[in-house]
């Protein structure tokens, strides 16, 4: 894979990484991809097949679940995230959004937003209320319950608080790991739209997401990942448009 220019707008390199799980369990291997400054790129895959690791690998969460990358690197920009903590990729503009919302139910909305900016050095109140009416923008319906507790919410309620604090952070670089998982498919078209309103803002996604009818009509480019190998990729339409990808991850059973 070539060299970023250093020049560049910041773009993440994933460069022939090797995840392992303990001593044994090999999750990923050999996986290259790139995601351009501002563009959206979707990874495809069943379950197990390494699409929320490959996440972890790049927010440096993997060690909180006992896994490390063995080989390989993982660049953001100028930055090298491999064997980073999660804190040096946020400040570096990446921010994940983990599987499950995983909100702090015990606090309300507007200190589950609060607590997204946290860690981010010498942020003023102005940024922060800034970075706030701008989740409220796209969440209207969070600042109705900014006072309400979050384990109150609703489940997509939840996924729009979960979003929305990854927001606070003002990320380059958006990490989406399966946000309509759950959800009632009028709350899959509105996560749909924000994703569509994020990247229409400038910030560049990577998305995971089980729903590949979603996550195609939203993403520039996008990847397969079968047993922790990236299997397909290019453009997004392109793939739309494959017998494989028809067959097993659009449900067309008329596919060859």
């Amino acid at each position: 894979m070539p060299e970023a220019p250093p020049d560049d707008p910041p773009a993440l390199y994933v460069e022939h990484v090797d995840v392992t799980y303990g001593r044994a369990v090999s999750a990923l291997r050999d996986v290259s991809l790139t995601v351009p400054h501002g563009r959206v790129v979707a990874l495809l895959g069943a379950n197990g097949a390494g699409k929320s690791t490959l996440l972890r690998a790049v927010s440096g969460t993997l060690r909180l679940h006992r896994g490390a990358i063995t080989a390989g690197r993982v660049r953001y920009g100028g930055t090298v995230l491999d064997g980073r903590d999660p804190v040096a990729a946020v400040r570096a503009g990446v921010v994940q959004v983990p599987e499950g919302r995983r909100v702090f139910a015990g606090l309300t909305v507007d200190e589950n937003l609060r607590s997204g900016g946290l860690g981010l050095g010498r942020r003023g109140p102005a940024q922060t209320a800034e970075a706030r009416d701008r989740v409220f923008t796209l969440f209207p319906r969070l600042a109705e319950r900014s006072r309400q507790a979050a384990g109150l919410l609703s489940g997509g309620e939840q996924q729009m608080l979960a979003i929305g604090r990854a927001l606070m952070a003002a990320p380059r670089l958006l990490l989406l790991d399966e946000p309509s998982l759950g959800l009632a498919p009028l709350m899959v078209d509105r996560i749909a739209e924000v994703v569509r309103e994020i990247h229409a803002q400038g910030t560049a996604v990577l998305l995971v997401e089980q729903n590949a009818g979603m996550a195609l009509s939203l993403a520039d480019h996008a990847h397969v990942l079968e047993t922790g190998e990236v299997r397909l990729s290019g453009p997004a339409s392109d793939l739309a448009g494959t017998d494989a990808v028809r067959r097993l991850y659009l449900g067309e059973e008329g596919a060859a």
